[in-house]
C-alpha cells in the first residue's frame, strides 16, 4: 500500500509528516514524500499521478488559514473525482480540531497520540479498511500483532447491564484497550448455576450483575467495533468447569484465570474444601488446556494479598506454572502483581518479580509458552486520585523491567469506585506514556548490588519450600500437582499468610513484616527468619506428633 505525505499550505514544519513516513516505511508500506509547503495544486497533480492508496496532510500554523485550505482543497478533489482515497491529517491540537470538521478526513493525529497509536493505526485500522483483515482475536496471535508494544488490559463491571454494555461500546471504539475483562458480581460468579441461592440485595455487589447466557453474549457484541479487543471474564468460584465452557462459548475467553487453591475454605469465597477445590481446579485448568483455551493461575498474588512473605509467593509462581504445565496448558499467562503486600519498595518489587521470572522461565519449551503480564497492586492504590495517577505511572515505569507482554491496568479511581470508560482511558493514557518512556531505555535493575542480592536469597527461600513440600511425598516431583500433598502444604503451615489466622483451613501463624521495603518472615522479635529455619521448625513440630502419636 502506498502513501503520499505533504505539508500544506504554507507551512514548513515537516519532522512530524516526516516521522510518520518512516514508521509506515517500517510497517510495510511504501511512502512518498512531497516535503513542506506544498501548493494544492502541486498535492492535487500529485495524487493524480501517484495514485496513492492513502493521502496523508500536515499543517501546524493556525486554526483559520487551515480552515480556508482545506475547505479549497475539498472542493478540488471532488472536481477531480478523488475523494476515494484514505485523507489523514496530524498537526498541533489546534489544527487537528478544525480538522476534524472534515468529512472527507478520516482519522486525525493532533500530537496527544503515543507512538504506539500510530503504529497500530498503520497496522490495524488502515489494513481493516483496505484489505478486509480483522485484528486478532486470539491472545498468542493478538501479542505477535502488536509487538514490541505490551496488550493493555482493563477490566469492567458496573452496577447494571445495560451501564456495561454502553461503557464496553465506548472502551472498544477508543481503541485504547487490547483486551477488555468482565468483572461479574459476587452473586453471578458464585451462584450463576445455583441462582435460587443468589441474594438479591447482593445484586451488582463487586461488578455486573449477569444472569443468564445472553447476558454475556451482548456484553461480547458491544466489543465488536473500533479494535475488536479480546474479551475475557472473571472464572466462577463454583462450578469452575461449567464456566469455562460457557465463556469460550460466549465471549471467546481469551484466557480464563483459574485459582489453584483459592474460592475454597481457604479465603471463604466459597464453600468448597480446600483439597476439593484443589481437584476441581485442576479439571477446569485442563479443560481449557485441552480446548486452547490459555490459562492464568492467579494464585500467587491471592498470597500476596493475604500478607504472604516473599519466599511463599515466589513458591507459588513456580508451583503453579508446573501445575499448569503438567495440565496441558499450551499459552501460560503469569500474572506479576506490583506493590502487593502494600510496603514494598520498587527495588523490592523487582527483586521479588524478577526471582519468579527466573524460577519460572526454565518451564519454556515448544508446548508451553509464558506470557508475562504486570499489574498494578490495587491494595497501595491511594483514594486521592491524584496520588493514585502518580502511583499508576510508576509502577507501570519500573513494571516495565519484566518485559512484559501484557500490562493490567488498574484505574485511577478504583480506590474510590468502580471505573467507567472515562477514567479507564484516561488511565490507560498515564501507563501508555509511562511505558514509552520506559521503552526508550531503563537502567537494568540487576546491576543493583542489592536487587542481585534479593533476588537470589528469595530464589533460594523459594527453592526451600518447594522442596519441602516434594519431601512430603518422598521428594518427587509430581508432588507439585497432587492434590493431597499441596492440601497437606496448607495444613502444616508451609504455605502460610498472617491474614489467614482464625478462619480459614491455613493456619495463619507466620509471622510478616516489611523489612527494608520487601516482605520478610520474621521471627517472635520481629527479625528476619530464615525460610529454612522456618521450614525446620514446622517439620520437627510434625515430626514430634507423629512420634508421640506412635509411641
Amino acid at each position: 500500500m502506498r502513501i503520499l505525505g505533504a505539508a500544506i499550505g504554507s507551512c514548513v514544519h515537516n519532522a512530524g509528516l516526516f516521522n510518520f513516513l518512516r514508521l509506515a516505511e517500517d510497517n510495510g508500506y511504501e511512502t512518498i514524500y512531497l516535503g513542506s509547503a506544498v501548493p494544492l495544486e502541486v498535492l492535487v497533480k500529485a495524487i493524480e499521478e501517484e495514485n496513492p492508496d492513502i493521502v496523508a496532510l500536515s499543517y501546524r500554523l493556525g486554526a483559520e488559514p487551515l480552515r480556508k485550505l482545506l475547505r479549497k482543497l475539498e472542493k478540488m478533489l471532488k472536481k477531480r473525482k478523488l475523494l476515494d482515497k484514505l485523507y489523514i491529517f496530524g498537526g498541533a491540537y489546534e489544527t487537528g480540531k478544525v480538522a476534524k470538521e472534515f468529512r472527507f478526513i478520516k482519522h486525525v493525529f493532533d500530537g496527544t497520540e503515543e507512538l504506539e497509536d500510530v503504529v497500530m493505526f498503520l497496522r490495524g485500522t488502515v489494513r481493516a479498511e483496505f484489505l478486509d483483515v480483522t485484528y486478532p482475536q486470539t491472545l498468542s496471535e493478538r501479542v505477535k500483532f502488536k509487538a514490541p508494544f505490551p496488550l493493555i488490559r482493563h477490566h469492567i463491571g458496573l452496577q447494571t447491564l445495560e451501564e456495561t454494555e454502553e461503557e464496553i461500546r465506548k472502551l472498544a471504539e477508543s481503541g485504547q484497550l487490547d483486551i477488555i475483562s468482565i468483572a461479574p458480581d459476587q452473586n453471578c460468579q458464585q451462584y450463576f448455576f445455583e441462582p435460587e441461592k443468589m441474594d438479591p440485595a447482593q445484586d451488582g455487589a463487586g461488578g455486573v450483575p449477569i444472569r443468564k447466557r445472553e447476558d454475556f453474549v451482548r456484553l461480547y457484541e458491544a466489543s465488536r467495533r473500533g479494535n475488536y479487543p479480546l474479551v475475557r471474564c472473571y472464572s466462577g468460584t463454583t462450578h469452575l468447569l461449567e464456566f469455562s465452557k460457557l465463556l469460550k462459548e460466549t465471549i471467546n475467553n481469551a484466557w480464563a484465570a483459574i485459582p489453584l487453591m483459592w474460592y475454597s475454605d481457604l479465603d471463604r469465597r466459597s464453600d468448597r474444601p480446600l483439597r476439593e477445590a484443589i481437584k476441581e481446579n485442576m479439571k477446569a485448568i485442563r479443560w481449557n488446556a485441552k480446548h486452547g483455551v490459555p490459562v492464568e493461575i492467579n494464585d500467587p498474588h491471592q498470597w500476596a494479598l493475604r500478607y504472604a512473605h516473599d519466599a511463599v509467593e515466589v513458591a507459588m509462581t513456580y508451583i503453579t506454572a508446573f501445575v499448569a504445565k503438567k495440565l496441558g496448558v499450551r499459552d501460560y499467562v503469569q500474572q506479576f502483581m506490583l506493590e502487593t503486600p502494600n510496603g514494598y519498595s520498587p527495588k523490592g518489587d523487582l527483586a521479588k518479580n524478577l526471582a519468579k521470572r527466573e524460577l519460572i522461565e526454565p518451564l519454556q519449551d515448544e508446548n508451553f509458552k509464558i506470557y508475562r503480564m504486570i499489574r498494578t497492586g490495587l491494595m497501595s492504590m491511594p483514594s486521592d486520585p491524584h496520588a493514585a495517577m502518580a502511583q499508576l505511572s510508576v509502577s507501570m515505569y519500573y513494571g516495565w523491567a519484566l518485559e512484559p507482554h501484557i500490562v493490567h491496568v488498574v484505574a485511577y479511581s478504583e480506590a474510590i469506585q468502580r471505573a467507567t470508560a472515562k477514567e479507564i482511558i484516561e488511565s490507560v493514557k498515564m501507563a501508555k506514556r509511562a511505558i514509552s518512556l520506559a521503552m526508550r531505555g531503563t537502567p537494568d535493575p540487576l546491576a543493583d548490588r542489592w536487587v542481585r542480592r534479593e533476588k537470589n536469597r528469595i530464589m533460594q527461600e523459594a527453592m526451600a519450600i518447594i522442596e519441602a513440600i516434594k519431601e512430603l511425598k518422598g521428594g518427587s516431583e509430581d508432588a507439585l500437582a497432587d492434590p493431597d500433598t499441596l492440601y497437606e502444604a496448607v495444613r502444616l503451615g508451609i504455605l502460610d499468610a498472617p491474614a489467614l489466622k482464625s478462619f480459614s483451613v491455613a493456619k495463619g501463624e507466620v509471622k510478616v513484616k516489611i523489612i527494608d521495603g520487601i516482605a520478610r518472615s520474621v521471627d517472635e522479635f520481629g527479625r528476619p527468619l530464615p525460610e529454612e529455619v522456618r521450614l525446620e521448625n514446622i517439620l520437627s513440630e510434625v515430626a514430634d506428633v507423629e512420634n508421640s502419636d506412635s509411641i
